[in-house]
């Protein structure tokens, strides 16, 4: 049996694409003979306060579903100060230096990538001839910081880069979730080993509910992280409500901005049902006709799993976000592309669609393109052949 750990800032009972994509990665390779244990902060996003069930813990360790799982010691924040952020990246690379020094790392390792100081931590410390990286990396900064807005190109650009390029240079082979991605990294160091591993679910999706045809709105449903990058406050505000609902899941930085604008505008049919836990998010959301997949600026390199979590459910996709994104719609008739940015567009696309037009046989068809071209298994089977 051999022994790989992972090291990532987010695990369940986190929530979010991040922790998700890691929970699966663990699990399958603990049922592929691999003897797992995973390294993560004491539980606090998108929060950034510690769990209950951890507060008060400068180290957690448990076992869950065969994978052993060292939880460390961080300063937990999610302010949107520079330096408390700094801060909270900095004590947990402190908590991982810590338990380097102290602990048998196995020789084969995967990093997620970003935070890149918590990358590049575990990079330098670790890398050796006598221990396998592999980087995992699920958006490209420190370019996704410029394009939302969150760095300038200054010094402090140019540090993060050369962090950016030692961990690809250091790193054994790089998983990319998108294309972009991959092409990036080959840009920069051409001769690298890289591996397109996609954001793909793994869950066994709830039957389809035949909905009963009728007049009503168009029912619009969003489930996911509530923060800047998502653009669901700027959403709201310019949609089209004389033939839809739309409804909201999940939480974040813009959650109570959210909640201040339906008590101020509460003739307008938005539903905001807070974060509800995965399994019945999936049950609720085959209740609705459409789900919107939102980006407030194209990022270079990032692929929303949404996509593809959707898709399995059958939901029909309005993709709102430019990039690799719309090509997986397309290819795969998953449903219908707007303008990046352009809000009149959007309410063109979701004026033109009727409910009585979103039956069961098209829900099916998704469904079953899904399971067909996303599946989780078959991509890490091959992946295994890698590591």
């Amino acid at each position: 049996m051999k022994n790989i750990l992972i090291i990532t800032s987010y695990y369940p009972p986190e929530t979010g694409a991040a922790s998700n994509r890691i929970f699966h990665l663990a699990d399958g390779l603990q049922k592929r003979n691999f003897n797992v244990s995973v390294i993560t902060p004491l539980p606090n996003y998108p929060t950034g306060k510690i769990f209950n069930d951890y507060k008060g813990e400068f180290k957690h360790i448990s076992t869950e579903k065969g994978v052993k799982i060292f939880r460390l010691w961080i300063y937990a924040s999610n302010s949107k100060n520079k330096v408390l952020r700094l801060l909270a990246m900095l004590s947990y690379s402190f908590s991982l230096i810590w338990f380097f020094m102290w602990n048998k790392i196995p020789k084969t390792v995967i990093i997620q990538s970003p935070p890149l100081l918590v990358a590049f931590t575990s990079v330098l410390f670790l890398g050796s001839k006598q221990r396998k990286i592999i980087l995992n990396v699920s958006d490209l900064w420190p370019i996704a910081g410029l394009e939302l807005g969150a760095l300038k190109k200054n010094f402090s650009y140019k540090i993060l880069e050369y962090i950016e390029r030692f961990n690809y240079n250091n790193a054994d082979l790089i998983l990319g979730q998108s294309e972009e991605i991959i092409a990036h990294v080959k840009s920069i160091f051409p001769k690298k080993e890289t591996f397109l591993y996609r954001n793909y679910p793994d869950f066994s999706p709830p039957e389809i509910i035949q909905k009963k045809i009728s007049k009503e709105k168009l029912t619009l449903v969003y489930a996911g992280l509530l923060g800047v990058a998502q653009g669901i406050y700027k959403l709201i505000k310019h949609l089209d409500y004389s033939n839809i609902e739309f409804h909201i899941y999940g939480n974040g930085s813009e959650q109570d901005k959210i909640k201040s604008f339906l008590n101020s505008n509460p003739n307008l049919p938005i539903f905001y049902h807070g974060e509800v836990a995965r399994d019945k998010l999936h049950k609720a959301l085959l209740q609705y006709d459409v789900t919107i997949i939102p980006l407030l600026n194209r990022i270079y390199g990032s692929m929303p799993s949404k996509i593809f979590e959707y898709a399995r459910l059958g939901l029909p996709i309005i993709y709102f976000g430019g990039g690799e994104g719309e090509t997986i719609i397309k290819d795969n008739a998953l449903g219908c592309i707007a303008k990046p940015g352009n809000y009149n567009d959007l309410n063109r696309i979701i004026a033109k669609i009727k409910p009585f037009e979103i039956d069961l046989e098209l829900k099916q068809k998704i469904k079953k393109t899904a399971l067909k071209n996303f599946d989780f298994n078959t991509q890490l089977n091959h992946l295994v052949a890698h590591v």
